[in-house]
C-alpha cells in the first residue's frame, strides 16, 4: 500500500469526523468539538498501519461507531469521544489509565466498560458471558456504555460479510440472542430492527433474500392502496388544523419471519403488512394523549375499526417508555390497514430510545420504568458467585419483550413479563414478601404461588411469618429478580454442601493416593454429565453421587470412538475448489463440517431440541465431551450457544442423503370427510421416498387434525409429500412439526 493511497484514506477518515462534529446536536461549546477532535487525533495514531478484515483501514470502525451513536442515538461530545476511542484500550499499548489522563474520568470509564476481559479468568465459563457481565456492570452506573456497544455491534453487523462463516453464525447468534432484545429493552426500535434483519441475512440467507423480495413486491403492489386509503385522513387531519407526517410503515423482515414461524403460515397469510405512522405536532395546551385519541375518533369517522387490534400505549407505555396508539382499520378492497398515531415527541422517543430521554427530562415520568429496568440488573449483577453463564440466561429474563401489567389491590400498577407468577409478584414488592409468601388472591380467587397471572389480574399477596423459601421456588418464578433471591436464600446453604462434597471427594482419592486436580474433576464431570465443580460436589454432598465406582471412572482410558469427516474450509486452491482432509486429533476444531452418506452414523449427533434433517440449514456444536451436535440454525437453544459458546461453533451443511433415513413429524388439519384417512395414507405410502412410522388423527365438530410421523431422507422429498398431501380435498393445512417427542 503506498503512503499516498494512505495519505487519502487518512484524509477521507478526516472528512467523515467533519460529517460527525456537523451532526453532533449536543455539541455546544467549542471544548466540546476540541474533545472529539483530540480523540479521533489519538485513536488515528494509536490504530495507525491496521487494517480491517475487509481491507479499510481501521479508524473507519470506530468512527462510524461515533456517527452511529451521534446520529442515530444522540449522545454528546463524551459519548462520541469514547466511541472513537472504544478499541483504544484493547487493541493498542494505551491503558485505562492513559484515557483518564488524557480526557478525563467519564470517558475513562465509558472506555473501560467497553474492554473485552484481559488475562486469566476460569476457562469453564464461557469469555463471551463473562465479557457482558464486566460491560453490564459499567452500564448500570453509566447507560452510555452500552449504547456505544449497540452502535459497535450495529457497524459489525453492517460489515460481516468479510468474516468466515462460522464467525458469521456465532455473531449473528450472539447479536440475536441478547443485543437484538438489549435494543429493544432500551426503545432503540430502529437499531433493534435492523440488528434482527441482519442477523437472519446471515443466519438464513436464502430465507431473508426471499422475503426481502416478497415484501418489495407486495408493496408496490399496493402502493396505489395506500395512497388511495391515505388521502381521506390527510384531508381530514389538515381541515382540523394538525402539522403531521404520514409515512409508510414497511414491517420488519425478521418479524414477518417470526411471524410465519409461530403461525406455520405463508407470507401471502400475513395480513397486517399494510401499515401507516402518523406523526403530529401537538398543539399548545391540549395534552397529547388527548390528542393521539382525537386523531383516531376522526379516521373512524373515515374507516370501520377492528376492535380486537386496538393497542393503547399512551393511557399506559410500554416498559421500554413506548408511547403510541395503535388501530387497525378496514381499508380498500377489503384489506386491513394498521395506523400508529404518535406525538414528534412519542416518535423520537421511539426511534431513538433512552438517549432521546434526556432531551425531554421534566416533561414526562416516564423515565421511571427505563430507571427500574436497571435498578433491576444491578441486582442480578450483585451476586458475585453466579455462574457466568448462569448470569447470562438471568440477565436475559429481563429482556423480555413481551409485558402485562399487574394491579395491586390499592390500584397500583406492576409491570411483569408475560408468564410471570403469584411468586414473581412478590419478590417485585419486595424480597422479605417473596421469603414469606404462601399464596396469593387474584381477582379475590385464592391460588397457589405458582399461579400464573395474566394482563389486568388484581393481585393480593398473602404471607405468612413462618414461611422459608424452598429450593423448588426456582421451578415457580421466571424474572431473574426472584431467582436471584431465591438463590440468595441458598447461597450459605449452597457454599456448605459444596465445602462438605469437597471433602469427602478428598477422602476418597486419599484412599488411592491421589489428590483432587483438574483432570480427575474433568473426567468426573464428564461421566456424571455435570457442568461445573459446584453441581459435582453438591450432588456428592447430596449422596446423588456414590464414589464406589471411582477407580473405574479414573482408569478408564477410552476416547471417543467416533470418526469425525471433515472438510476443511482452508481458502481456496487455484483450481477454485476447497482444500480438505480427514482428522481424528482433538485439537483440530474445524471451521466448517459436510455431512454425507458416507460418515459413520457416530460421527455426529442430531439435536433433539430442534431435530433437524437434511436439507435443513444447521450449525454444529463441540459440546463437553468433544461430541458434535447439529441443531437448525433457527433453534432456540443454538441461537443461545453461538451467543455463549461461539468458539465451539462450526459451519455445517448437508450433501445429498439418500441413504441415511431421518425422523420427521408433520400436522396436518382440515373439514372431516368419509375416506379422508385413507387418502392422505395412500399418498404416503405410494411416495417412495418416505416411510411411515406412526399415525394419529382427532376429528371434533367436523375438523380433523392429524400427526404423522415419518421416516424421511431429506427437505426436498418431505416438502414433495407436504406437496401432494395439501393437494387433497379436504386438507387445509399440513405443516411440518420442528420439536419432536419421538
Amino acid at each position: 500500500m503506498s503512503e499516498e493511497t494512505l495519505k487519502l484514506e487518512e484524509q477521507e477518515a478526516k472528512q467523515e469526523l467533519d460529517e460527525i462534529l456537523k451532526i453532533c446536536n449536543r455539541c455546544q461549546k467549542p471544548e466540546d468539538y476540541r474533545l472529539i477532535q483530540k480523540a479521533f487525533e489519538l485513536a488515528l495514531e494509536a490504530h495507525k498501519g491496521v487494517r480491517r478484515k475487509s481491507g479499510e483501514l481501521y479508524i473507519t470502525h470506530p468512527l462510524a461507531v461515533a456517527r452511529i451513536v451521534a446520529e442515530e442515538i444522540g449522545l454528546g461530545p463524551k459519548g462520541i469521544s469514547a466511541a472513537i476511542l472504544h478499541d483504544v484500550v484493547e487493541d493498542t499499548d494505551y491503558t485505562v489509565d492513559d484515557i483518564k489522563t488524557i480526557f478525563g474520568d467519564t470517558v475513562a470509564n465509558i472506555v473501560d466498560g467497553l474492554t473485552k476481559l484481559e488475562g486469566a479468568f476460569d476457562q469453564t465459563q464461557s469469555k463471551q458471558a463473562e465479557n457482558f457481565r464486566k460491560l453490564l456492570l459499567t452500564m448500570v452506573e453509566d447507560v452510555r456504555v452500552i449504547l456505544i456497544k449497540l452502535a459497535d455491534r450495529l457497524h459489525n453487523m453492517r460489515t460481516l460479510d468479510s468474516m468466515p462463516e462460522h464467525k458469521k453464525l456465532k455473531i449473528a447468534g450472539e447479536t440475536l440472542f441478547i443485543y437484538a432484545p438489549l435494543a429493544h429493552r432500551l426503545g432503540l426500535y430502529a437499531i433493534k430492527t435492523e440488528l434482527e434483519d441482519l442477523s437472519l441475512k446471515y443466519e438464513h440467507p436464502g430465507i431473508y433474500q426471499e422475503i426481502s423480495d416478497d415484501l418489495k413486491e407486495y408493496q408496490e403492489r399496493n402502493l396505489q392502496l395506500l395512497n388511495r386509503f391515505s388521502l381521506p385522513i390527510i384531508d381530514r387531519l389538515k381541515k382540523e388544523g394538525y402539522e403531521f407526517d404520514i409515512v409508510g410503515r414497511p414491517k420488519s423482515i425478521f418479524s414477518i419471519w417470526t411471524k410465519m414461524q409461530k403461525k406455520q403460515i405463508p407470507f401471502e397469510e400475513i395480513y397486517d403488512l399494510l401499515a401507516l405512522r402518523i406523526v403530529f405536532q401537538p398543539k399548545p395546551a391540549i395534552p397529547e394523549k388527548s390528542q393521539c385519541w382525537n386523531i383516531y375518533s376522526y379516521i373512524t369517522d373515515l374507516y370501520k375499526p377492528k376492535p380486537d387490534r386496538l393497542r393503547d400505549w399512551v393511557s399506559v407505555p410500554k416498559a421500554n417508555g413506548y408511547e403510541a396508539l395503535h388501530a387497525t382499520f378496514m381499508g380498500p378492497d377489503g384489506k386491513w390497514v394498521e395506523i400508529q398515531i404518535r406525538s414528534a415527541r412519542m416518535d423520537e422517543i421511539a426511534e431513538r430510545g433512552f438517549a432521546a430521554h434526556w432531551k425531554y427530562k421534566g416533561q414526562s415520568d416516564k423515565e421511571s420504568e427505563l430507571d427500574n429496568w436497571l435498578k433491576r440488573i444491578r441486582e442480578v449483577l450483585e451476586n458475585p458467585d453466579s455462574d457466568s453463564l448462569e448470569f447470562l440466561d438471568d440477565f436475559k429474563l429481563n429482556l423480555f419483550s413481551a409485558e402485562m401489567m399487574i394491579f395491586t389491590p390499592k390500584g397500583d400498577v406492576k409491570i411483569l413479563p408475560k408468564g410471570a407468577t403469584t411468586l414473581d409478584l412478590a419478590f417485585e414488592i419486595h424480597s422479605n414478601i417473596g421469603y414469606k409468601c404462601i399464596g396469593a388472591k387474584v381477582n379475590y380467587k385464592l391460588v397457589p404461588l405458582s399461579h400464573e397471572l395474566k394482563s389486568g389480574d388484581q393481585v393480593e399477596i398473602l404471607t405468612s411469618e413462618k414461611q422459608t423459601p424452598k429450593y423448588e421456588w426456582l421451578s415457580y418464578v421466571t424474572t431473574a429478580k426472584a431467582k436471584t433471591r431465591i438463590k440468595d436464600a441458598f447461597k450459605k446453604e449452597r457454599k456448605d454442601m459444596v465445602k462438605r462434597g469437597e471433602s469427602v471427594l478428598e477422602d476418597a482419592l486419599k484412599k488411592k493416593k491421589l489428590t483432587i486436580n483438574a483432570k480427575i474433576l474433568k473426567k468426573l464431570q464428564n461421566f456424571y454429565n455435570l457442568p461445573n465443580k459446584e453441581e459435582l460436589y453438591i450432588k456428592i454432598s447430596r449422596n446423588l453421587i456414590r464414589l464406589d465406582n471411582l477407580q473405574k471412572i479414573l482408569s478408564d482410558k477410552t476416547t471417543n470412538k467416533w470418526v469425525r469427516y471433515w472438510r476443511l474450509s482452508f481458502g481456496k486452491t487455484q483450481s477454485g475448489v476447497r482444500s480438505g482432509r480427514r482428522s481424528t486429533e482433538k485439537a483440530s476444531k474445524p471451521n466448517e463440517m459436510v455431512v454425507s452418506d458416507q460418515m459413520d452414523d457416530e460421527s455426529y449427533l442430531i439435536a433433539p431440541c430442534c431435530n433437524p434433517i437434511p436439507g435443513d440449514d444447521v450449525v454444529g456444536y463441540h459440546d463437553d465431551k468433544e461430541k458434535l451436535i447439529l441443531h437448525s440454525r433457527k433453534c432456540p437453544v443454538a441461537i443461545r450457544l453461538m451467543s455463549s459458546h461461539g468458539n465451539r461453533i462450526v459451519s455445517a451443511s448437508w450433501e445429498s442423503h439418500k441413504i441415511l433415513s431421518f425422523l420427521a413429524v408433520i400436522n396436518l388439519s382440515g373439514i372431516d370427510q368419509i375416506g379422508i384417512v385413507s387418502k392422505i395414507t395412500k399418498v404416503i405410502s405410494d411416495d417412495q421416498n418416505v416411510n411411515m412410522r406412526s399415525i394419529h388423527f382427532d376429528s371434533h365438530d367436523g375438523i380433523f387434525e392429524g400427526t404423522i410421523y415419518l421416516y424421511i431422507h431429506n427437505t426436498e422429498d418431505l416438502n414433495n409429500l407436504i406437496f401432494n398431501i395439501s393437494r387433497i380435498k379436504g386438507v387445509h393445512n399440513v405443516s411440518r412439526q420442528e420439536r419432536i417427542n419421538a
